[in-house]
Formats: C-alpha cells, structure tokens, sequence
C-alpha cells in the first residue's frame, strides 16, 4: 500500500516488505492509476485548445457529461496547471494564463475556484465550486503552458468505458509532400505524419475518411480535400475539428515486427488550396479563377484570413450579430472564402465595428454549408449594435511568404530596414528597397507578409537603423502598391534594371508595423442632410484664399464679387482598434498666421464635384487643423482637444464633426454648368496615417444642379454596396482612391 508521497517521491511498500519509491509524475502509469480509480470522482477528459504556437500550449478545456467546456481563472494556481499538465502526460508545467490568453471557449463553464495541491493526479479530484457552478466569463478562462517533455509510458487514458479517446499526446503534425509535389509551395499533396515522442509517424490508411482528411486540410489553411513509420491508432473525425489533436481515437491497429500497417497504407491527403494560394509552375499564382461578387467579405483585419465578418443582402453590406457565434460557424466563413479551418471565433467588435445594417443573428452553422448564408439565423437583429458585430481568425497555407522579406537594425521586430531576398547572377542574396516614391501601400503589404499586422509608418530615410551591411546594394526600386498585395514582389516594380538615383545606404526603405490600427468612416447621411449653397463675398474668403480652398479662378476675382459655395457638415468617427493621431508631432505643425491656428495635417479630406465619366470639374480640400473627440459613445471618455495647443486625435468611439458653418467646409462650385454630377470625400486621401481599412474613405453622393439649387441624394460610404449597385455611380471605383 502507499507508505508515503513527498513530491516529488512517491514510496510504496511492495508485498515482499521491501520499500520501492518513484517519482510521482511516473507513479499513475507504473501503478496504473486514474481519476476514475475514485468511484466518487466524475469522469472528464482533458484537452488543450484555442489560439496556440505549440502542443504543449493552450486554454484548459474539460470533457464532461459528453460537453466540452472551460476552467475559470479565479484561484487557479501552478499547482492546478502541474495537474492538468500531468493528466495530459506531460511532465510538468511551466507557466499558467488568466483572462483567455489562448481566445475564448464556448459553452459551458465547467469548474471554477479550483484548488489544487498539485498531487492529484485528475483536475476533478481538485475542490472546486463544483461542476457548471461559475460565476465567470469566458474572458476569464485559463491557459496552462506545459514543459514539452513527455511522461515516459504515457499511453491514451480510454475513460469512461468508451473505446475512443482525445488525441492529446500529438506532439505536431505535417505533410510531408510526395515526390511530385515536392518544389510546390504551399505543400497540398502529401504523406500525412504525426510527431510523437520526438519522432515523425506515418498513419495508416486503415479506418481513415474524408472527414478526416477535411479536418487535415483544414488545420493546414485549405477549404476542402480530394478524394508513411506509422502511427498506432485509428482516426475518427467528424469534419467539424479546427485540429487533428481535436479528433477522437479509435482502437489501437494492430502493427507488425517493423511497424508496418498489417491491412493498409500510410494515409496520404490531398487538399484544393482556395483562390488566394492557387500555386502555378510559372507565375507564382494562377489566374483560372473567375471573380464573382462574393457573399461574404473580411474586413478590419491584420491578417490576411482575419477580419470582421461582413454579408450581402439586397445590394448592401452589413454586418454579423455575435449572439451564438461559435467556431463552426467561423469555418465555414473560413472555407467559404478560400481559407482552413477557423482559429477563433471573435465577438464584441474584437476587430472594430462596421457600418450599415446588422443582417444576421444568432447565426447556427452544421459546419459543412457552402456559405454562411446558408446557416440557420434569425434575421430579427432586435437589440443588436456594431459593439457586437462578430470576426473570424482563420487558418492560412505557410506560403513562406516571411523567409523571402526580413526587417533590420529595428529597434523591435516591428521595425527596420527593409530587406529583400532575390536572385543575382545564379545566387540568392538580401538587399535592400529604393525609397523612391515608398509610402505607407507598401508598407502595408511588408507588415502583412512578414505577419507583422498593419504599417504605423513608412519611412523613406533609414540611416538610424543599422542593417546587415552585406545587403546595402539596391535590389529592388520603382515599387508601387495597390495594398492588396500578399508580398511585395507582386507590386509593381522594376525589371532587372534598377533605377534608384538617391541610391540605398540612408535612403533604404524602411516600415514600422503595428497589430493595431484606426479605421476612419464618414457619415454619409449627415453630408445628405446638410448640403446647401451659400454665396460669399470675396472680401471675406481672403484667409479661405490663402489656404487654397478656392477654385483657381478666385485669384484674380474681384474683391466685391460673389463665391458660389456648396456647404456641408462631415462628421468623421473613428471605429478602428486604436486612436487616430496625426503623423506630424507638435513640433512639426505648420501655423497658418490669417486663421490663427496649427495645421496638424495639410491634406485631411479632399472634396470633390466629378463629372458622370469620372473627370474632375471642382474640388476642395480640408487642412486638419483641429482633430479631436466632438463627440463618443457612451462609456467613452473624450481624450483630445484642440483648444490651448492640446493633443489631437480621434479616439476609438468618438468622432470628429467639422460643421458646415466653418471655413473651407465647401466645395467652390462659381464656374459650374448645371448637369448632373457625383460628389465626393475622401478622407487621409493622402495615407499619410495607416488605417485597417482604406476602401471606408471615400463617400459618394448623386447630385444635380440647375445653376440655382441643388439636390444631394443616394449618399454612401465606399464598400457599403454590391459592386453591380455601386456601378451606377460611373467613374471612380470605391476603392480607387488616387495613389500619390
């Protein structure tokens, strides 16, 4: 019987009266022990999940009357992460997470106030509220970090009488590619492996189905399948799991002598990768996709394969209501638009707030629908706001896309000089970017290569950054960037002759990227309900002259004649995930003596009368010369000021009215024929501040003009319509904001 247990020892005496003592992370396998050695103990099953880099990793999640759920962080301790490490087969813990480190769970939350001494050898022999009595959210449920070392014998704990169980002890997982398909990138055809103990395993063919290998495609970014050592067990899947270590395991497979499969074959997968990552021989990306206008759409997002999730109703645009949003109904999101499975499905705005219309709630997804807008939902958004509007995370193909671009002599790795790999003369060798015409495009598409989220800046001088002096010669200039680039050699750029004047060396390209950003929307109805036309006299439009927020032929008008101005309020509100700050600290505002004040930026919103072919026929431009909270949500705290020279900047939640009453909110429209036009505002027309959604900028507006009134109507934000809607606004697409 147990004589003694002083962690880490365990001493028992054995029936011939000697004493053998072990140590406790090996006592259960040796005696055989688990938590149902305890009658009174309830059945559960452990498993790692959410958002992680590694095995060892992720949210704690109990299996329990047949439900997944999650541990609450309160009182949790080392202790309990040594016993959830330990029943995992681990042999110990590192570390613990509160407040969902690894994403949120879903469901049920199964225990809370945990106390564990760290000697149980089940989380359910740990006192505790008891089971599904929580006070907690899943914003609070906790992560364990265990040490990557395995228990030496630890073998699949079949609970409960069933003869399936978690797949817990795979250590990774990957497809090794066919010879065929060995130079393809990504890898969609392959032997599939397993890691385990240290060592690769193939797994056998035996018992394996297609919801398997959609699960396998799915963990490795690909929305659907084709229809090798080995690795012991059979696989059952139901095609819903984000991961393979997600599926249950079967009966053990009888092996051979040499491992070999006795009835099969090693299991090879076969995966369609989605239009984005379409792999072509010649040009990196095959074009033999036909473009369509899709039903659903990623906004917001750092990522490629982030974003909040947007649908299409009747011609418009809106958005998701969080209310039961869950993972399955992330993936088929995920899958839909070309990607894997999903990583994590995201409520409260996580990846800011849309505009428009709420068109889906409580969404119920089976998780094998073509399309989200095939899912069950309640098309009643009754109590519904943007502060719910749902995101998705999904799973991408490793393109490698990072190891062809790197960042040097930063003082992060957020930042640096941007370093390019490329061929010259047969080799492969880093060199750097001509900073001619550089600015914040491509900057974006550098942070989003490398995984790094949005640009904070593009710099054209980068002397204060010592990089690998190896790489100083020009590789690459003439780079130009629409910002919808997956790697900078998409945009254009020059062939094999550079053409780079100011040389490399200080004038290198450089970027500084960020996971966060802020997202600028106007108002559209508030420009539709306060156009009106004024007529000034020049006399009082000298500052306005001035500052340019005339038409040309105002310079030589004569004092005593008449402006003809079309007025009207913007009000500019920020739904991003940080505050929008100008570029320009204090030090470099630019002050402008007739109107007495600062110019924190000199181009803040461009206004525009176009004509039907999209020609410019009048124009106004607006200096920000006060950025600051007019006005925020509720719960939201105005930060910035204008007056006594105070910070300016948009907070998240708060917008910024310019009113129609001020100077230079007008388009100058004195030499304009009547006829019908379109009128415009684009805001940061310039991208001299990065947001994480550009194609939200601009707003259009159907106008018409008898020579003494106006009418405005049809207002809307750019990218709030289908694209056949937005057709009937000829001339500038929504998201062709002019590029420098």
């Amino acid at each position: 019987g147990l004589l003694k247990s002083i962690d880490p020892l365990v001493c028992i005496m054995l029936p011939s009266g000697s004493i053998l003592c072990l140590l406790s992370t090996f006592f259960c396998t040796w005696v055989l022990c688990n938590a149902q050695s305890d009658p009174g103990t309830p059945v559960i099953q452990l498993r790692l999940a959410g958002d992680k880099k590694k095995y060892h990793e992720g949210r704690v999640e109990v299996l329990y009357n047949g439900a997944w759920g999650t541990v609450c962080d309160d009182d949790f301790s080392i202790s309990a992460a040594r016993v959830v490490c330990r029943e995992l087969g681990f042999m110990d813990a590192e570390s613990w997470f509160p407040s969902a480190k690894y994403g949120k769970g879903e469901g049920h939350i199964w225990l809370d106030n945990v106390h564990c001494t760290g000697t149980e050898t089940s989380l359910a022999q740990c006192p505790s509220n008891g089971f599904g009595v929580s006070d907690c959210k899943h914003s609070e449920d906790v992560g364990v970090v265990c040490s990557p070392r395995r228990i030496p014998g630890f073998k699949l704990t079949q609970k409960g009488g069933s003869d399936e169980g978690v797949m817990v002890h795979v250590e990774d997982v990957r497809i090794r590619a066919t010879y065929s398909h060995r130079k393809r990138i990504p890898i969609t055809d392959g032997f599939l492996e397993v890691k385990e103990e240290g060592k690769w395993r193939q797994i056998c063919n035996e018992d394996w189905t297609g919801m398997n290998s959609r699960v396998i495609c799915g963990m490795f970014g690909f929305p659907g399948e084709k229809r090798k050592n080995y690795w012991g067990f059979s696989v059952n899947c139901t095609g819903n799991e984000a991961d393979l270590s997600d599926c249950k395991v079967g009966r053990e497979i009888e092996m051979k002598g040499n491992l070999t499969c006795e009835k099969g074959m090693p299991v090879v997968v076969s995966c369609v990768p989605g239009r984005t990552f379409a792999p072509s021989v010649s040009m990196g990306f095959r074009k033999a996709y036909r473009l369509e206008q899709p039903l659903v759409r990623l906004r917001g997002g750092a990522m490629i394969g982030e974003g909040r999730v947007e649908v299409l109703k009747n011609g418009e645009w809106g958005t998701v209501c969080d209310d039961n949003w869950n993972i399955k109904a992330a993936t088929v999101v995920c899958r839909e638009l070309g990607f894997g499975s999903a990583k994590e499905a995201l409520t409260d705005a996580r990846l800011g707030q849309g505009i428009g219309p709420v068109h889906m709630n409580e969404v119920q997804c089976s998780g094998f629908e073509k399309s989200l807008t095939e899912c069950h939902f309640n098309r009643q958004a009754l109590g519904c706001s943007h502060e719910e509007d749902a995101a998705v995370k999904c799973i991408v193909p490793d393109m490698g896309f990072s190891n062809r671009l790197r960042l040097n002599g930063g003082r992060n790795p957020n930042e640096g000089r941007v370093e390019v790999l490329t061929h010259r003369n047969g080799s492969l060798v880093w060199g750097t970017v001509c900073s001619d015409s550089w600015g914040t495009m491509e900057a974006m598409v550098v942070c989003r290569q490398l995984g790094l989220g949005f640009a904070n800046h593009a710099f054209q001088e980068t002397h204060y950054w010592q990089g690998d002096s190896s790489a100083d010669a020009v590789v690459m200039s003439g780079v130009r960037c629409s910002g919808t680039e997956l790697t900078l050699d998409q945009c254009l750029h020059h062939g094999k002759h550079i053409n780079c004047p100011k040389g490399g060396g200080r004038f290198a390209a450089g970027v500084s990227c960020t996971q966060t950003a802020p997202d600028l929307v106007l108002n559209a109805q508030v420009v539709e309900q306060t156009t009106y036309l004024e007529d000034r006299p020049m006399y009082v439009l000298q500052c306005a002259l001035e500052e340019k927020c005339l038409s040309k032929s105002a310079d030589n008008a004569d004092p005593s004649s008449y402006r003809r101005l079309l007025r009207f309020s913007s009000q500019i509100q920020n739904n991003g995930q940080t505050d929008f700050r100008p570029r320009a600290g204090h030090q470099s505002w630019v002050w402008h003596e007739c109107h007495r004040h600062f110019h924190s930026m000199e181009v803040f919103t461009h206004y525009d009368l176009l004509s039907l072919n999209g020609t410019k026929v009048a124009e106004g431009h607006k200096a920000s010369f006060c950025l600051e909270d007019t006005h925020c949500d509720e719960g939201i705290q105005k930060r910035y000021e204008c007056a006594n020279f105070g910070a300016q900047g948009i907070s998240v939640g708060c917008s910024d009215t310019y009113r129609h009453d001020i100077d230079c909110q007008w388009i100058d429209i004195t030499d304009l024929k009547p006829g019908d036009y379109i009128f415009q505002v684009v805001i940061n027309p310039n991208y001299e501040v990065a947001e994480s959604d550009y194609t939200n900028n601009i707003m259009k507006c159907r106008s018409r003009y008898d020579g003494q009134r106006i009418w405005t109507y049809n207002c809307h934000t750019g990218g709030s319509l289908s694209s056949e809607t937005d057709e009937t606004f000829p001339g500038l697409l929504t998201n062709q904001l002019s590029h420098r």
